[in-house]
């Protein structure tokens, strides 16, 4: 009868363990640390049995505390992840921000570009000859470049022939670049 006992209590523990496992409510209600004391009762006589119970029982709290170990390791996993989250949704509208801002400058840009060339198209010759002179080739040739073709021929001619030549150069290399 003692044999009995001990075996059942063994298979009584067993099936807390397998209980536990399955993870469903039944679980969290048999905890491995609390049921020893009464499987054990009438077989304390036996070491075995004893012995068993309470390596059972260890186990039963270790599993527990993994468990509970994983589920903080969830949670700390799931709140990284949202501030990932959030902070890759944040980089996105800098992104698009961004976009935004370079398309309006680009635009802004060329909007200035086209009024600047108005200006130089709407001025008499010999003065756009005088103030093109002074600016650098690169710029001054963009100018000449972008005027109608008999504003920008006029305004050629008033310029210093070395300095015209220049400029004519600078012209033609954009154009042969494809610029």
């Amino acid at each position: 009868m003692h044999k009995a006992l001990i075996w059942g209590g063994t298979l009584a523990l067993l099936g807390l363990g397998v209980v536990a496992s399955r993870g469903d409510g039944i679980a969290a209600q048999l905890r491995a640390e609390a049921a020893p004391p009464l499987l054990l009762q009438g077989c304390t006589d036996v070491p075995e049995a004893v012995a068993l119970a309470d390596t059972l029982r260890q186990r039963g709290i270790a599993v527990d505390r993994a468990l509970a170990d994983l589920d903080r390791k969830k949670q700390e996993l799931a709140a990284a992840e949202q501030r990932i989250r959030t902070r890759l949704d944040a980089l996105k509208a800098a992104k698009a921000a961004l976009g935004d801002a370079r398309g309006a400058r680009a635009a802004g840009t060329a909007q200035g570009i086209d009024h600047l060339i108005a200006v130089y198209d709407a001025m008499k010759p010999a003065d756009a000859a005088t103030i093109l002179a002074a600016l650098p080739p690169d710029f001054a040739a963009e100018i000449l470049a972008r005027v109608q073709p008999e504003t920008g021929a006029r305004i050629i001619a008033g310029i210093e022939p070395g300095q015209a030549a220049v400029l004519t150069a600078r012209m033609g290399s954009r154009r042969l670049g494809g610029d």
